[in-house]
C-alpha cells in the first residue's frame, strides 16, 4: 500500500511507478529531508537520481534558499576548483575578475553534486574540508571562507573499486555516505515499465498533437522483457522517436524491436553485461580489458573450427615453415632497342607489432568520434565514459 504522502510526492515530482523499492527510497528521502545530513544517491545512469535531491531540498528548512545542481563530470579538470570554490582575479590565465564558486553562491541552501565520482583527487580533498567544517578557499587566495550548505551527491560508479584503484578518497566516501539512497534500475521494477510507457506516450501525444501510441500484446511482452540498459531515459527517448516516426499508432513487436538497441548491444558483452553479470566498470581501461578477453575467446573458438592447423599432436612437415632466402636483387640495363627488364623485388614483411591497450583505446575513440561527427558529448556517452575523460584522452593521443 502506497502512503498518501509518498503518492503526493511522486505526483509533484513526476515520478511514475509503484515499485516497493522505489517507494522505500522516496520515504527515506522524506525522513531525512528536515535534517542537514549529507546524502549519497547511487544508481545506474538514467534511473532518475536527479529527482531525489529536489525532494530533499523542497521538504527541508532550506527550501527558500538556493538549490544548485552541478554536473561534476562535465566540468574540465583544470577549472573544476574554480567552478566549485571560486577564484581571485589574476590567479590563473583568463581570471580577469573575482568569481564566486557554487559553494559560496549556495550558502544557506542545497548543492547537488552529480557524478561526484568524476572529481579529481585534489578537489576531493577540498570537498572533504567543506563537509567537515564548512570551510574553503578560493583559487589563488589564502583567505578562509565559510559556507552553510547541505550537500547531496550522486554517482553511478562502483566506489569500492574506485577506492581500491586510488580514484576516490575513502574518507570522503564515508563522509558523503552518511545517508545512502539507492535508486532501483528499470529492470528491477518491471511492473512499472508499461506505466511509464503510457505516461510518455500520452505526453508526446499532447506535445506533437497526434493520437497516443498503443502496443499489441506481443509488443508489451517485448517491452517488459527488454533489459533497458539506459533505464527510464532510454524508454522515454524510444517512446518519443516512435511517436514521431510511426504512422500506425498501434506498435507491433517487430516494429518495437527496430527501436531497441539490444540486438546490437548483445554483441558487446564487455559494455552491456547480462543479468547474471553484476560487474561494473570503473573506467574505460577495464572495458578494454574485457573487450580483449572476449576477442581472445572468439579466436579460440575459430581455432576449434580448423583443428588440423592448431593441434599440436598433428604430424606435419616442418619444412613448410622454412622460408627460402630471397636472392639478391639485380638490375640489368639492355640496349636502347630492347625494353628494360627488372627482376621482381620480394620484400620480407616484418611481423606486425601486437596491438596494445592504448592502440585499441585510441581506435575506439576515433571510431566513436567519427560516428558522431566529432560531437564529444555523444561520443562520450557512446563509450560509457565522462566527457572530461574523453577530452583528456583526445589530448593524450593527439586527436585534436
Amino acid at each position: 500500500m502506497v502512503i498518501p504522502e509518498i503518492q503526493s510526492i511522486k505526483q509533484r515530482f513526476g515520478i511514475i511507478g509503484n515499485n516497493p523499492f522505489l517507494n522505500r527510497e522516496i520515504k527515506k528521502a522524506l525522513q531525512i529531508a528536515p535534517t542537514d545530513l549529507t546524502v549519497l544517491i547511487t544508481g545506474e545512469s538514467g534511473v532518475g537520481k536527479e529527482s531525489f535531491p529536489q525532494i530533499i531540498h523542497q521538504n527541508s528548512a532550506r527550501k527558500h534558499g538556493p538549490y544548485i545542481a552541478v554536473n561534476c563530470g562535465a566540468i574540465p579538470e583544470g577549472t573544476v576548483d574554480s567552478e566549485l570554490f571560486g577564484h581571485e582575479k589574476g590567479s590563473f590565465t583568463g581570471a580577469l575578475a573575482d568569481r564566486k564558486g557554487y559553494f559560496e553562491v549556495a550558502d544557506k541552501g542545497t548543492i547537488f553534486l552529480d557524478e561526484v565520482g568524476e572529481l579529481p583527487i585534489a578537489t576531493q580533498a577540498r570537498l572533504l574540508r567543506v563537509l567537515e567544517n564548512g570551510e574553503f578557499m578560493k583559487v589563488g587566495s589564502a583567505k578562509v571562507l565559510k559556507t552553510d550548505v547541505r550537500v547531496v551527491a550522486a554517482t553511478n560508479i562502483d566506489f569500492v573499486r574506485a577506492i581500491r584503484n586510488g580514484k576516490f578518497r575513502e574518507d570522503l566516501y564515508y563522509r558523503l555516505n552518511t545517508v545512502p539512497i539507492s535508486v532501483p534500475s528499470l529492470r528491477e521494477r518491471r511492473e512499472d515499465i508499461f506505466l511509464l510507457f503510457r505516461k510518455f506516450a500520452s505526453d508526446f501525444s499532447e506535445k506533437y498533437r497526434m493520437p497516443a501510441l498503443q502496443l499489441t500484446p506481443g509488443a508489451k511482452e517485448v517491452l517488459i522483457k527488454y533489459r533497458w540498459p539506459g533505464n527510464v531515459r532510454e524508454l522515454r527517448n524510444i517512446t518519443e522517436r516512435m511517436s514521431i516516426f510511426e504512422r500506425e499508432r498501434e506498435i507491433t513487436a517487430e516494429c518495437l524491436k527496430t527501436y531497441l538497441s539490444a540486438p546490437n548491444m548483445e554483441q558487446l558483452p564487455a559494455i552491456i553485461p547480462h543479468e547474471s553479470d553484476n560487474q561494473s566498470f570503473a573506467n574505460e581501461r577495464e572495458i578494454l580489458y574485457k573487450i580483449l578477453y572476449d576477442m581472445k575467446k572468439d579466436i579460440n573458438d575459430l581455432k576449434k573450427l580448423v583443428p588440423g592447423l592448431v593441434n599440436t599432436n598433428t604430424n606435419y612437415d616442418e619444412s613448410i615453415f622454412n622460408v627460402p632466402q630471397t636472392p639478391p636483387v639485380t638490375y640489368t640495363v639492355h640496349h636502347e632497342e630492347e625494353p628494360v627488364q627488372y627482376a621482381e623485388v620480394s620484400e620480407e614483411k616484418e611481423p606486425e607489432r601486437p596491438r596494445s591497450l592504448e592502440d585499441v583505446e585510441k581506435e575506439l575513440i576515433i571510431q566513436s568520434l567519427a560516428r558522431h561527427k566529432g560531437k564529444r558529448r555523444n561520443a562520450a556517452q557512446d563509450l560509457k565514459i565522462s566527457e572530461r575523460t574523453l577530452y583528456r584522452k583526445i589530448k593524450e593521443y593527439g586527436l585534436e
